[in-house]
C-alpha cells in the first residue's frame, strides 16, 4: 500500500505546477495539508512555504495581488466551516479581476456531511458564484482529476477554483496517479476579418475618433499608440487601464468615472466614434448615449453589456489591432486630438494639480499633496496597492505609472481593506521590489491583524496611512444625495504607536512640512514601516463632471447640516473642496 496520502499527493501537484507557497490559517480539517507542506520543505528546498495570515480573508486577497502580478498561479487555504467562509470576499476579488487563484476548503469528516455537523457549511455550493470551478472530493480515487481539473481551470479561464476537501479524505492513502501539469502558451483570439473591416470602415467615416482603454490592452499597447496616432484619437481609460495605458502616451485624457481627472469625460462624449478596448467599465452613466460606440474585447459576454454598441469585435485587443491598422486610412485633421489634449492639460493644472503645491504649510495635511510627494519619493519599479475608496482617487490621480510600476486594487469588486493583504501578497512574491500599501485608515483597521503578519515576516512592506478619520468616498455619496453625512466617522488611532508596539518601523505626520522627510525615512528603511498621516477629512472627490442635481444634493446636505448645528464642519467642507467645484457653466447636460 502506498505511504503517500492524498494530501502529499495534492501538494506534489502544486509543486509540479511551479506553487512556491499557500497563504492561510491551520486548522483541524487542514492539517494533512498543513503537514505534507511542512514535509515538503520549503520552496528553498523546492516544496511549499506556509505563509501564516491572521485573517483567511488576507490570505485570499495575497493569493490575488501575487497571481495578478506574477501571471502564475497562487494558492491560499482556509480550515472547514467558519474557516474556509473567510475566504469568501478575497476570493471574489480575485475572480473579477482575473487572478488565478486555488483555494483549498477543507471540510468537516466525509461521514458527517449532511447531518448538520459542528462546523459543517457546504463550501463546494458557497464559492459557485465566486469561482470558475468548485468541486467537492468524496474519495481518493477521485481527488487527483479534482486537482487537476482546479488547476486548469484556474490557469485556463483566469479565475478562482475551490477544492473542497474532507480532512478525512486527505489524510487517506492515495489511490491513483496524478494526471500530469499542462503548461502551454498564452494563445491569442484573433476576430473575424468581417467584423474588423466594418470597424475599419466606421473609423474611416468618422471625423473624430476617441478611445477608452482597460486592462485589455496590457499585451497591445505598441499598437493601441500606433492607432491613437494615425486617427488623431484622444485617450481615456479605466483604473485597471492606467498602468499599461497613462506613461509616456502623448493621447493620454486620463480617466473617467467616480474616480476620474482629466478631459477623458469630454474626449469620449464629443468625439463622432468612440472605441472601448479591453475594458468593461461598468458606470454606463458616464458613458456616452449618443455617440457612435464600438467595442472590442476577448470576452464575448462583456460586448454591449455596459452600453449599446453599434459594431463588436471579439477578438483579444493585440490581434485585433494589428488586423486593423492596415486597414485604416490615416486622419490628417488634429483639431479634435489638440483641442482635447489642450483640455486636458488645464484641467491637470487647475483643478487635479489644485492641492499639489500651494498647500506646503497648511493642516490638516491634504492628501492630494500628500500623494503627490509619495509618487515623488517612490522607487521607479515600485507595486502599490490601494484601498478601495478615496485612496483609489489618490493613487488614480496623483501616482504616476512609467511602464515599470504596478498597480493592484480591488477595482472591480470594490472591497474594503484589501491594500493591506494585497501588499502582503506582493512583498513575498516579490522581495527585492518596493511594496506600498496605499491605505485608508477605515480599510487598515478593518484588518488590522495583518500588522501582526508583516511584522512576523518582517516584510519590508511601507504601509502609507491616509488617516483622515472617516469613510470618505461614502461621506461624499451621502452628501451627493443630500443626506447629511452620518455613521462615518472612524475613532481617532494613533497608527504609528500600533505598529512601533509590533517593532515596526514607524512615523505619525500632522504637518504638511515633515511628510517628505516622513516618507523618505520610511521608503528607505530596511525592514517593515509605517507613515501615520494624518488629513483633512473634509476633502472630498468629485467626479470629472458634475450635474446640477448632483450638486443640488451637495447644498442640501450642507443646509440640514447647519440647521443641525454643524455649521463649522460645513464652513470647513466649503474651503476644502472650493477649488474642485465648478462653476454652475460647467455642469454638464448628462447625467
Amino acid at each position: 500500500m502506498s505511504t503517500e496520502t492524498v494530501a502529499d499527493q495534492i501538494v506534489g501537484q502544486l509543486i509540479e505546477a511551479g506553487v512556491q507557497r499557500i497563504y492561510g490559517i491551520v486548522g483541524d480539517s487542514l492539517n494533512p495539508i498543513v503537514d505534507s507542506v511542512r514535509r515538503s520543505g520549503g520552496s528553498k528546498a523546492g516544496g511549499i512555504d506556509w505563509i501564516h495570515v491572521r485573517h483567511e480573508e488576507a490570505a485570499a486577497f495575497a493569493a490575488a495581488a501575487e497571481a495578478q502580478l506574477s501571471g502564475k498561479l497562487a494558492v491560499c487555504a482556509g480550515s472547514c466551516g467558519p474557516g474556509n467562509l473567510h475566504l469568501i470576499n478575497g476570493l471574489y476579488d480575485a475572480n473579477r479581476s482575473g487572478a488565478p487563484v486555488l483555494a483549498i476548503a477543507s471540510h468537516i469528516p466525509s461521514v458527517q456531511i449532511g447531518s448538520g455537523f459542528f462546523q459543517e457549511t457546504h463550501p463546494d455550493r458557497l464559492f459557485v458564484e465566486c469561482s470558475v470551478y468548485a468541486e467537492l472530493v468524496s474519495t481518493p480515487e477521485q481527488a487527483p482529476r479534482v486537482v487537476h481539473s482546479a488547476l486548469q481551470h484556474a490557469v485556463g479561464r483566469s479565475g478562482v477554483a475551490v477544492v473542497t476537501l474532507p480532512g478525512d479524505i486527505a489524510d487517506e492513502p492515495a489511490a491513483r496517479s496524478a494526471p500530469a501539469y499542462v503548461r502551454t502558451g498564452r494563445p491569442a483570439l484573433v476576430p473575424a476579418d468581417e467584423d474588423v473591416r466594418a470597424l475599419a470602415g466606421a473609423i474611416d467615416e468618422a471625423d473624430t475618433v476617441a478611445i477608452f482603454a482597460g486592462a485589455g490592452v496590457r499585451d497591445a499597447r505598441p499598437e493601441l499608440l500606433e492607432l491613437a496616432e494615425k486617427v488623431g484619437a484622444p485617450m481615456g481609460h479605466s483604473l485597471r487601464g492606467k498602468e499599461f495605458v497613462q506613461y509616456d502616451n502623448p493621447f493620454d485624457i486620463g480617466m473617467t468615472g467616480l474616480l476620474g481627472y482629466g478631459a477623458a469625460h469630454d474626449g469620449i462624449h464629443d468625439a463622432d466614434l468612440l472605441i472601448l478596448i479591453g475594458t468593461d467599465f461598468p458606470y454606463d452613466q458616464f458613458l456616452p448615449d449618443e455617440v457612435r460606440t464600438a467595442q472590442i474585447d476577448s470576452a464575448a459576454e462583456n460586448l454591449g453589456r455596459r452600453t449599446s454598441v453599434d459594431l463588436a469585435v471579439h477578438g483579444d485587443a493585440k490581434s485585433t489591432l494589428a488586423a486593423l491598422l492596415p486597414l485604416v486610412q490615416r486622419k490628417d485633421d488634429r483639431g479634435f486630438l489638440d483641442r482635447t489634449l489642450e483640455r486636458h492639460r488645464k484641467l491637470m493644472t487647475k483643478v487635479v494639480g489644485a492641492y499639489t503645491k500651494p498647500v506646503g504649510q497648511r493642516t490638516p495635511i491634504h492628501p492630494e499633496y500628500a500623494a503627490s510627494i509619495l509618487d515623488d519619493l517612490a522607487a521607479a519599479d515600485a507595486i502599490f496597492t490601494a484601498d478601495t475608496g478615496m485612496c483609489n482617487v489618490w493613487t488614480a490621480r496623483y501616482l504616476n505609472p512609467n511602464g515599470q510600476r504596478r498597480f493592484i486594487s480591488s477595482a472591480l469588486h470594490g472591497s474594503m481593506a484589501n491594500a493591506l493583504p494585497h501588499a502582503i501578497g506582493a512583498q513575498v512574491a516579490f522581495p527585492t521590489r518596493q511594496v506600498v500599501s496605499v491605505s485608508g485608515d477605515g480599510g487598515l483597521s478593518m484588518l488590522l491583524g495583518e500588522l501582526v503578519t508583516v511584522a512576523m515576516y518582517k516584510l519590508p512592506v511601507k504601509i502609507v496611512v491616509f488617516d483622515n478619520s472617516t469613510l470618505g468616498m461614502v461621506k461624499l455619496e451621502m452628501l451627493v444625495d443630500g443626506i447629511p453625512d452620518f455613521g462615518v466617522d472612524v475613532p481617532a488611532v494613533d497608527y504609528a504607536a500600533v505598529a512601533a508596539a509590533l517593532g515596526i518601523f514607524s512615523k505619525r505626520i500632522v504637518e504638511p512640512g515633515d511628510l517628505e522627510a516622513g516618507l523618505r525615512a520610511a521608503l528607505e528603511h530596511d525592514g517593515p514601516a509605517l507613515v501615520d498621516i494624518v488629513t483633512d477629512p473634509n476633502a472630498l472627490s468629485l467626479p470629472p463632471t458634475i450635474t446640477g442635481q448632483q450638486v443640488k444634493g451637495f447644498a442640501l446636505a450642507m443646509s440640514r447640516m447647519v440647521m443641525n448645528g454643524g455649521v463649522g464642519e460645513a464652513v470647513q467642507m466649503a474651503k476644502s473642496n472650493l477649488r474642485n467645484v465648478p462653476l454652475p457653466s460647467q455642469f454638464s447636460p448628462r447625467g
